[in-house]
């Protein structure tokens, strides 16, 4: 079967999830917001913002009519920045098909309500659950979109969409792995941004593996814990949509939460970051909406706690830090 799927979003990670779908067999159409993205895609075959360089199929076009690329869609894919997806989508309702099935591509929490991407999909779209699904991974776009081997979730709580959007996305070099796990594949992409902001900072400050080896691993056991009070299942997290997109976040230069607290370590303003960084940081806002949520929860999440600190309370780094490692140790439920 061949699906026909609208993404929804140019940035690199909607451009390069088109390639897939198109390697897949698919037939894909890409909407974008600016004439001159829209315009190299479809007669230069680049995307030259986002992914200079990386050749594009010729039968990936792009369009700037919304109505254009949503029209027949079997899947519609948002990759719009996480925080815009209340607005977008409220725009683009009335011409949703009827049956598609609406994939979010974002890793972020709502600022001002703390809901999951899915959450916002089924208000705005007013869809039942079945109807929305979620893709996450360990997925560096620059490197997917040349070719280098990788894998993702594609999580429903319906499984025959979870198994037609995985048919819809497995290429030779991209493997994708089914779940009904929504809340723990949806977390793990949100809340390991946060984390990898925090990577960056301490090798930003100059330290080392052991550093980076700590936080990585507490920042899954908070993912963890705070996934375990929203009913997800823990299994989940030791996965490709928990411990592998932390970890690819954590520790490859081309992940910008990870760049972005690097450059804030080094001594940079959160302004003077902000000006740098071309691509959305979407744990820069989530962090504020992710501690929110855990505090509605009694979840302790003190590694979050000190990233929201220091994008949003004025908080040196080095005082953050500190704080964080002088903490009282306390037992945990899971894992050490």
């Amino acid at each position: 079967m061949t699906f026909r799927t609208a993404v929804m979003g140019s940035g690199s990670w909607g451009t390069t999830f088109a390639m897939m779908l198109h390697d897949a067999g698919g037939e894909v159409v890409l909407w974008g917001r600016r004439p001159e993205v829209v315009e190299g895609i479809n007669e230069r075959h680049e995307n030259a913002d986002y992914l200079p360089g990386v050749p594009l199929p010729e039968t990936v076009r792009a369009t700037l009519d919304p109505a254009e690329a949503l029209r027949g869609a079997d899947f519609v894919a948002l990759a719009v920045p996480a925080q815009t997806l209340r607005h977008n989508l409220g725009g683009w309702v009335p011409l949703l098909p009827r049956e598609a099935v609406l994939v979010s591509l974002m890793k972020g929490v709502e600022l001002g309500t703390t809901r999951r991407m899915s959450e916002v999909i089924r208000e705005v779209a007013d869809v039942p659950e079945e109807r929305v699904a979620v893709f996450s991974g360990p997925n560096v776009a620059r490197e997917i979109a040349t070719g280098e081997p990788s894998a993702a979730v594609a999580a429903c709580v319906d499984e025959d969409a979870a198994r037609g959007l995985q048919a819809a996305t497995m290429t030779s070099y991209f493997r994708v792995y089914t779940s009904t796990d929504v809340i723990g594949v949806e977390l793990g992409g949100a809340v390991k941004n946060v984390v990898a902001l925090c990577v960056g900072m301490s090798v930003g400050l100059g330290f080392g593996s052991n550093t980076q080896a700590l936080l990585m691993t507490r920042g899954l056991a908070e993912i963890a814990r705070l996934g375990a009070a929203l009913g997800a299942d823990e299994h989940t997290f030791a996965g490709l949509a928990g411990m592998g997109d932390l970890v690819a976040s954590c520790v490859s230069p081309l992940a910008r939460n990870r760049t972005f607290g690097e450059n804030l370590g080094r001594g940079m303003t959160l302004d003077e970051v902000i000006a740098v960084t071309k691509q959305t940081a979407e744990g820069v806002k989530s962090a504020e909406a992710v501690l929110e949520l855990a505090r509605k929860h009694n979840v302790e999440m003190p590694i979050t706690e000190a990233v929201t600190d220091v994008l949003h309370r004025g908080v040196p780094i080095k005082e953050a830090a500190i704080s964080l490692i002088s903490r009282s140790p306390k037992p945990e439920r899971y894992g050490v």
